[in-house]
């Protein structure tokens, strides 16, 4: 298989405050926490923890399910750590975090999927950190409702599920996802509270047709969701799916107005935007 050398719009180096980059790490392993910013090896590392802002990744740094776009890893997850909901209420406090992100491997080994520790660790921050403001990057929970409800009655104000890909893509993509679940569970959450903003991410590169990017725009908000981020497939190993194309920056921006004009109330749209990427400023921007 051939691998595309990265365009240079990827491989442009940003500036790094080494001193605040590692005040986050340092915070994170004290407290014996994990972020999806490592875990899922994010290009954006740098600019975020140099900016002591982090998505917390809860349950563990191991998932369940085999997607073949994501290096977190995979395997036998270990037992939920009891004091996480506190951890990471005193890491928001001591890194001055005004919008958290709280996302999780996906642990189909749970009978709730995690949806109850979910719960527990936004009722702490809502205790601890009254002034911060929450957003849940959350699986699908195998389409488990009651534990969808259990998230929706914790009361985040951002609830934010990445249908990830186009549906004639999910077998090869993400085995053991359902594209239609995955929209019924933003379509339940709004049905459950109206007041919680809902939000999607797509990745592109694959092999998707515009086409059919576009009509998975049009699901998405068919379902109440007002918030989406379109960002660059990047391969993270030899072991994951190649990337078929590398989208250009005139047309990340082209999907960016073409999904604003559909109706969409925030978009986030680049080679490097992931679905927490600028979250605090997408937020704030409908407030």
């Amino acid at each position: 298989m051939i691998h595309m050398a990265k365009p240079e719009w990827l491989r442009e180096k940003l500036a790094i405050d080494r001193s605040r980059l590692g005040e986050v790490k340092a915070v994170l392993r004290s407290l014996s926490l994990h972020s999806v910013c490592e875990g899922a090896k994010c290009p954006n590392i740098g600019e975020c923890f140099a900016s002591k802002t982090a998505t917390f990744m809860i349950l563990g740094d191991t998932c369940t399910r085999g997607c073949h776009f994501c290096a977190v890893k995979k395997g036998t997850p270990s037992t939920i750590d009891e004091n996480e909901p506190a951890h990471v209420a005193e890491a928001v406090l001591k890194l001055g975090i005004e919008h958290v992100v709280i996302t999780s491997v996906t642990r189909d080994d749970l009978v709730d999927g995690g949806a109850g520790h979910f719960a527990k660790v936004v009722t702490v921050l809502k205790e601890r950190c009254p002034d911060t403001t929450i957003e849940l990057l959350i699986p699908d929970l195998e389409g488990n409702w009651e534990a969808i409800e259990e998230i929706v009655t914790a009361r985040p104000d951002v609830l934010n599920h990445n249908i990830e890909t186009v549906p004639s893509f999910y077998g090869r993509v993400r085995p053991g996802a359902i594209y239609e679940r995955s929209l019924e569970l933003l379509s339940r959450v709004k049905d459950l509270d109206a007041s919680i903003v809902t939000k999607s991410g797509i990745m592109v590169g694959l092999g998707e047709r515009v086409e059919e990017l576009y009509s998975t725009m049009n699901d998405l908000l068919a379902v109440g969701c007002s918030m989406l981020t379109i960002g660059q497939y990047l391969q993270p190993s030899h072991s994951h799916l190649a990337v078929a194309r590398y989208v250009t920056p005139d047309e990340f921006e082209a999907y960016r107005k073409t999904a604003i004009e559909k109706g969409f109330a925030f978009v986030a749209a680049g080679p490097l935007v992931r679905s927490s990427y600028h979250a605090a400023q997408g937020f704030s921007s409908l407030r």
